[in-house]
């Protein structure tokens, strides 16, 4: 069964109890923490082993598993970080950005490399990298996707398909997902009006309000059998009263979780 989640980034100005508590009255079925430095470090990485027992604490009291940790740079100390509060906490996948330029041949191979390294020194904790297209990036689009997933040989490598960021650079998302669909191991997953480069304001990232075709987007994830995460990530709500991020996170899962009923998934 996909499961339905919400990136504790939306819930930035609150404490971790807080947004898990709120995530799982939404009726989401998992969560996926931040650890983004500078954004939101409800996991703070250099201090991951004081904050283990609190965490699975709290996974067990809101039976809200941890389906993935956003630690957004391609940093190698932090990324082996990343693996080793991933492994001992009991989350399964680690999401990156992927840095770089677009359409720069040069910061294209250097991030491809780099991912490659790191999922190999992914493998020994049992944990996944992750990566998505994003704008502006070197990864950017599905070619440069593509070329990362032909590049990349080990398994504990993997897709995040997030649905606004190839919106933006140009493309259908439902379209581009057949194209990756093979590889993908997590999906970031927001609505978005227009084109940005911004995704728009929080309200406007939750899911239904916008002009992605997510009911055609799901129906792709549907019919590949896909059943890993697909974790709400709304940005720019870090200045926002807890009600305002608990009305788009319940939005959001009502929505999803029609479209996924509707399309005999749920």
């Amino acid at each position: 069964m996909i499961k339905l989640g919400v990136n504790t980034v939306l819930f930035g100005k609150h404490d971790l109890r807080t947004a898990m508590q709120h995530i799982k009255w939404s009726g989401f079925d998992g969560a996926e923490i931040s650890a983004l430095k500078g954004m939101c470090e409800h996991l703070n990485l250099d201090e991951w082993k004081s904050q283990a027992a609190e965490i699975k604490g709290l996974v067990e009291e809101f039976e809200l598993p941890l389906t993935a940790m956003e630690e957004g740079a391609l940093d190698e100390d932090r990324l082996m970080k990343a693996f080793e509060a991933g492994a001992e906490i009991g989350i399964p996948i680690v999401n990156v950005g992927p840095g770089g330029k677009k359409d720069d041949e040069d910061s294209l191979k250097a991030a491809i490399d780099m991912l490659a390294k790191m999922a190999e020194k992914a493998e020994p904790f049992g944990v996944s990298l992750c990566v998505k297209a994003h704008v502006g990036s070197a990864i950017w689009n599905t070619p440069t996707t593509l070329k990362a997933m032909e590049q990349i040989k080990s398994p504990a490598f993997g897709i995040d398909m997030d649905p606004s960021h190839i919106h933006r650079g140009g493309e259908v998302p439902k379209e581009a997902l057949k194209q990756v669909i093979s590889r993908v191991k997590h999906v970031h997953i927001r609505d978005c009006k227009g084109f940005g480069p911004p995704p728009g304001p929080p309200e406007m990232q939750a899911c239904g309000r916008g002009d992605i075709d997510l009911m055609g987007y799901c129906k792709v994830l549907v019919e590949a059998g896909y059943d890993g995460p697909v974790n709400l990530e709304v940005i720019g709500a870090g200045d926002y009263e807890l009600s305002r991020c608990a009305i788009i996170a319940a939005e959001t899962h009502g929505y999803l979780n029609a479209c996924l009923k509707a399309l005999g998934a749920r």
